[in-house]
């Protein structure tokens, strides 16, 4: 049964990421355009050897990590409340305003941080009303660290209420009983059970973050471009199809290493 799906896996998925790979050692003939299959390393020499490439990568993984610590510290204590402590009905009503913003358009949330932080946006206007001075985080990396924050927040949620739901409560309470604090039992019963739905849910922030381009260039204007703007430019602008898969190749190398970190951590036998 599993043959026809991993099939499809295997053509569509995978094959493409070896497409990908492989077109990244060829080059762009510079008067005719078009693509030379001749092997070379000149698209990674470019990128590694250009400050501003390499700025574009660092700010890319660089705020995809704080995305995801940000959703990890918001996510943890609200889906503690879900799990451990809010009655069914209001277990249900939480679920319900955690999942109403993936019912709507991606597009729509972000053009709704977009005006909030706008110049004239709510946040300002309310500084001013409060006697503060306006914070100035439109078209900005605050701006792009905000947004991401909120568009991938459910995504963090629901993998650690799961992994907190599924600690039994006999456990919590076996080292209430041993003498343990609050604190004692939250970190050496609590948190070590409840980080594989930490590491699933970063990973869904993390690899989203470094492949989205539409926020940073809706929020954060031209001075917070992405790897993915990048890429974006070169395929359907100067047509640098070998570059693009280049600079491609970086955020799943990055992903790559992170995945096997956290298999070394031992979170994937945990879940």
């Amino acid at each position: 049964m599993l043959g026809p799906p991993l099939l499809a896996f295997a053509i569509v998925y995978l094959a493409s990421l070896v497409a990908l790979f492989i077109s990244s050692f060829w080059a762009v003939d510079p008067f005719t355009t078009e693509i030379v299959r001749h092997w070379n390393l000149d698209n990674y020499r470019t990128i590694f050897q250009s400050s501003a490439y390499r700025t574009i990568a660092l700010r890319t993984i660089g705020i995809a990590a704080a995305v995801t610590l940000t959703d990890a510290v918001l996510a943890f204590p609200f889906a503690y409340f879900m799990a451990r402590i809010a009655r069914p009905r209001s277990r249900a009503v939480l679920f319900v305003l955690v999942l109403l913003p993936l019912w709507s358009s991606y597009l729509v949330r972000v053009y709704i941080w977009r005006l909030i932080l706008n110049e004239n946006g709510v946040l300002n206007w309310t500084l001013r009303k409060l006697g503060l001075p306006a914070a100035h985080l439109a078209y900005s990396n605050w701006a792009v660290w905000l947004t991401f924050s909120y568009v991938w927040l459910p995504f963090m949620i629901l993998p650690v209420y799961g992994a907190l739901e599924r600690i039994p409560e006999s456990l919590v309470e076996a080292s209430r009983d041993l003498g343990a604090k609050s604190f004692q039992t939250f970190r050496r019963v609590v948190l070590p059970l409840a980080l594989p739905g930490v590491v699933a849910g970063s990973i869904f922030t993390f690899a989203l973050t470094l492949g989205d381009y539409v926020t940073p260039m809706l929020a954060g204007g031209s001075s917070s471009q992405f790897i993915g703007n990048v890429v974006y430019g070169s395929v359907g602008i100067a047509n640098n199809v070998p570059f693009a898969a280049a600079f491609a190749a970086i955020p799943l190398a990055v992903m790559a290493v992170y995945l096997l970190i956290a298999r070394r951590m031992g979170a994937f036998e945990a879940m």
